[in-house]
């Protein structure tokens, strides 16, 4: 029997994916660090990063952050053989992949279809809340993917461009951006298709993996959606404020 043909690539997906490399390999710097882990199946901390490539350990922990961020490293917490008391190290591992950068498309027409249709059977308020729900649960084991549950570490800006990364390695070429007072993560491409457009309550989800992935990265937020593709606008944007 014939293989299945691989799903056609669309501009919107190849856009996407594009977006998606160009923010985790468009730093010379970033790509040698990549090369050099592949190299290295037993992973580095930033620290030796740092070493090896003489930089600052902050610039080092950006560009592994960003890396793992579009799911190219894998992060563990632990510590070193005969370490003393303090804070256990990152170690950044290269993906097991013979080829990191895939133009995969990122969602499954049929089963996105059959979750708008079923939210369909709900009162709008259940279907929200639910997709919500769906969507901050995944968000925070993306969060947890990233090895990263030290909120104090990171600032609520550094978060907010984390999230767009992760969100741009799952189809939705995104960006942070500051508008005034705001804090927005403005996605430009929606890898839910039309069944978002018959079914806008799936947007929530969109807001859910938002609020998930901020609660273990930073702590409480209050993502609010400002408008949606969904609804016709050209992009999907999310607004999100701190907690209190």
């Amino acid at each position: 029997m014939a293989a299945d043909a691989p799903t056609p690539l669309t501009a919107a997906d190849f856009s996407s994916a594009v977006t998606a490399i160009t923010s985790a390999f468009g730093d010379p710097t970033r790509r040698e660090i990549y090369l050099w882990l592949r190299e290295h199946p037993e992973g580095a901390t930033a620290a030796a990063v740092a070493e090896r490539f003489e930089l600052h350990a902050n610039v080092a922990r950006h560009h592994l952050d960003k890396l793992a961020a579009g799911g190219y490293l894998e992060v563990s917490t632990a510590r070193a053989p005969g370490g003393g008391a303090g804070r256990p190290s990152k170690r950044y591992t290269a993906v097991a992949s013979e080829n990191p950068i895939e133009f995969a498309v990122r969602h499954d027409d049929l089963l996105v279809s059959l979750l708008g249709k079923s939210l369909a059977l709900l009162p709008a308020d259940v279907a929200a809340r639910m997709a919500e729900e769906v969507g901050i649960e995944y968000g925070r084991a993306l969060a947890a993917s990233l090895g990263s549950q030290e909120h104090a570490q990171r600032s609520f800006r550094s978060a907010l461009h984390a999230v767009a990364d992760a969100l741009s390695a799952h189809g939705f070429a995104a960006h942070a951006e500051k508008q005034g007072d705001e804090l927005r993560i403005v996605a430009q491409h929606c890898p839910f298709g039309g069944a978002a457009i018959e079914h806008p309550v799936i947007c929530a989800v969109d807001r859910g993996l938002v609020k998930g992935m901020l609660s273990s990265l930073y702590g409480d937020t209050q993502p609010a959606t400002e408008t949606t593709q969904a609804l016709g606008s050209e992009t999907c944007v999310t607004v999100v404020t701190a907690g209190s």
